[in-house]
């Protein structure tokens, strides 16, 4: 494939491999820029949401959607990146039963204040934390609010250590780590990640998705590109304006659109995706009383 491939990738990353691996080995099957719409922890495995050449500007409107994680954490063990990659700080018998923890769950669903960890891409005084981890320096975190949509238990195995499994659909910003070791903390101890997988962003969902090896036998056989969504297809989640060929081509310019020449206009404030007569992305824009005004142009 050529830098002329614009479009979206469904990855299923596998353990042990950083997002910026797969990152790495899609560029060198596409030869163009490549990002994705959320890392995955080394740990996890699952869905890479991946923009290819231009689309790359798209993944905006992607980062921002609700994901579904399946997760086990082990209580009454914690480690020092709050997943089984890490050091073990403690072990402390936690022996609680499952209607305990679905009762804890509970305070979880809605918008509530996390503290991302210390292993994490966030950055305090423009330093990521994960730098400073390396380094054994630990600072104080600012508590964000981000936002559980869904938290169900479905399984806790008894024991003094017992494996919780759980599913949970969040909003952007949370850290699964984190909140598995909150739920043990309002039980009295902690708990660190032995498992995580994304299943889901927005309408994105891994059963959709190829492994890099399915990946690299596409491309070996030439097919690779049956797999790449067209731009307009992949972003189908937002509302659309299809327009006549004399606006889209001053649309392909950044022009903005007036609602005068729209029959109809999305609600305002709401990013909106602009489609020439052909059914191809011209870019997204958002909308206003006054009509649209360009955000993203592909052209």
């Amino acid at each position: 494939m050529t830098d002329a491939v614009v479009g979206f990738l469904l990855v299923d990353k596998a353990p042990g491999r950083t997002s910026h691996d797969v990152v790495a080995d899609v560029r060198r099957l596409v030869r163009t820029k490549v990002g994705h719409a959320g890392t995955l922890d080394p740990l996890a495995t699952g869905l890479l949401v991946l923009g290819l050449g231009r689309a790359t500007r798209l993944l905006r409107y992607v980062q921002g959607l609700h994901k579904e994680y399946f997760a086990t954490a082990r209580f009454g063990v914690a480690t020092d990146t709050l997943d089984a990659d890490g050091a073990v700080l403690d072990r402390t018998p936690l022996p609680v039963e499952r209607a305990e923890v679905e009762e804890a769950a509970k305070r979880f669903v809605g918008t509530i204040l996390q503290v991302p960890p210390m292993v994490s891409a966030r950055k305090v005084g423009g330093v990521r934390l994960y730098e400073l981890a390396r380094r054994g320096e630990e600072v104080e975190r600012e508590a964000r609010p981000v936002e559980i949509v869904e938290l169900e238990i479905l399984s806790v195995a008894p024991s003094d250590y017992p494996e919780v499994r759980f599913r949970a659909v969040v909003g952007s910003g949370t850290y699964i780590r984190t909140l598995a070791d909150d739920l043990a903390r309002a039980l009295g101890g902690h708990a660190h990640l032995t498992a995580l997988r994304r299943t889901r962003i927005g309408p994105f969902a891994v059963e959709e998705a190829r492994t890099v090896a399915e990946l690299e036998a596409l491309a070996a056989d030439g097919r690779l590109a049956e797999v790449v969504s067209p731009p307009a297809d992949a972003l189908a989640f937002l509302p659309d304006v299809v327009v006549d060929e004399a606006l889209a081509e001053a649309a392909r310019h950044g022009a903005p659109i007036a609602a005068g020449a729209l029959s109809s206009l999305p609600e305002a404030g709401s990013p909106v995706r602009v489609v020439d007569p052909a059914g191809e992305l011209i870019g997204v824009f958002r909308s206003s009383d006054a009509g649209l005004r360009p955000e993203v142009v592909l052209a």
